[in-house]
């Protein structure tokens, strides 16, 4: 029995790291790679194009069960006011991973004179989410520490609101409305709190001066964890810069966390560098944590791809605007 202990604490970590891990989908910073509609379901739809995106992250590279994720993507607009959107992703982290798949429909409403000025989006994404515990490999000379591989599935939704006027933007997100999980240690539905809520904010800029212009787009995303009382502010800035056959930009975001009194909070770092060339997209994300709290020592890697098809025309006041079809948001 002299593993017993060691037994009793992995089984304490893998326990609280669980929930964690029901959460659906992981919130990073993928929204700055022209990619909003991953955290914001009401951005389905919402261009005059089609879009595909793929996104695969990883740390600690070369290192087996290193904590990764991959996704894909597709939205698109319906008629004059409707979107639909489609998430697979898969979510790994050590012996828990996960597997899901999420339907949105979203409505955009136009609100005023001038077509596509000022518009209010809803929209609503329904999730299936498939977990699985695998300790099957750990090696424990103790009989009472069983080897076992567990999965469970269950059911989640994201309701989310949007609001553009001109270069002004504003999504709201509640993640994770529906509380029912299933517990890995046992055959019993919990109520689970998961919900999380995610409020960004932003505004385009454009300045035309001596045959140049320069095009910054300042933001910020704040998430509130409803169950542990968490929040987190990103703080994101963007710039732009336009070239004959394609578009160039970078952004940089900053997240602080707050949680309720610890003044050790966790920080990132995150640049990003990306192009825009005809109807591809390519971005490179590095994040990296700070801080006197440091869970490793490593960074996280992410390339994004993007294609887009099916093109309307361009949307008239955007383009009476100059032609911003290219925002991120």
């Amino acid at each position: 029995m002299k593993n017993y202990g060691v037994y009793i604490f992995l089984c304490l970590l893998i326990s609280g790291f669980s929930v964690e891990a029901q959460e659906t989908l992981p919130i990073y910073s993928d929204y700055l790679s022209d990619n909003v509609y991953l955290v914001h379901p009401s951005a389905a739809g919402f261009r005059d194009c089609s879009k595909i995106r793929l996104t695969g992250r990883t740390q600690w590279s070369g290192i087996k069960d290193a904590p990764s994720l991959q996704t894909i993507n597709i939205h698109s607009k319906f008629g004059e006011k409707a979107g639909l959107g489609l998430i697979v992703f898969n979510d790994k982290n050590g012996y828990h991973s996960q597997q899901g798949i999420q339907a949105t429909y979203a409505y955009h409403l136009e609100l005023g004179r001038l077509e596509y000025s000022r518009q209010l989006s809803f929209g609503l994404s329904l999730m299936t989410v498939s977990s699985k515990l695998d300790i099957s490999e750990f090696v424990i000379d103790d009989p009472i520490a069983d080897q076992f591989v567990k999965s469970a599935g269950y059911f989640n939704a994201d309701f989310s609101m949007a609001f553009h006027d001109v270069d002004f933007f504003a999504y709201f997100t509640a993640k994770n409305i529906m509380l029912s999980a299933r517990n890995l240690y046992n055959a019993d539905y919990e109520s689970l709190n998961l919900r999380r809520y995610l409020l960004s904010l932003g505004y385009y800029f454009d300045y035309y001066k001596n045959g140049k212009t320069v095009e910054i787009e300042p933001s910020i995303m704040i998430q509130y964890i409803e169950r542990t009382n968490e929040k987190f502010v990103d703080f994101n800035m963007k710039v732009y810069k336009k070239l004959p056959t394609a578009k160039l930009w970078a952004a940089f975001s900053y997240r602080r966390g707050f949680d309720g009194g610890d003044t050790q909070e966790l920080n990132y770092l995150t640049p990003i560098v990306g192009v825009n060339f005809e109807k591809y997209m390519i971005s490179y994300t590095y994040t990296k944590q700070s801080g006197e709290i440091l869970f490793d020592d490593a960074g996280y890697h992410q390339i994004t791809l993007g294609f887009d098809f099916g093109c309307f025309s361009p949307r008239k006041f955007w383009n009476e605007r100059g032609g911003k079809t290219n925002r991120m948001f």
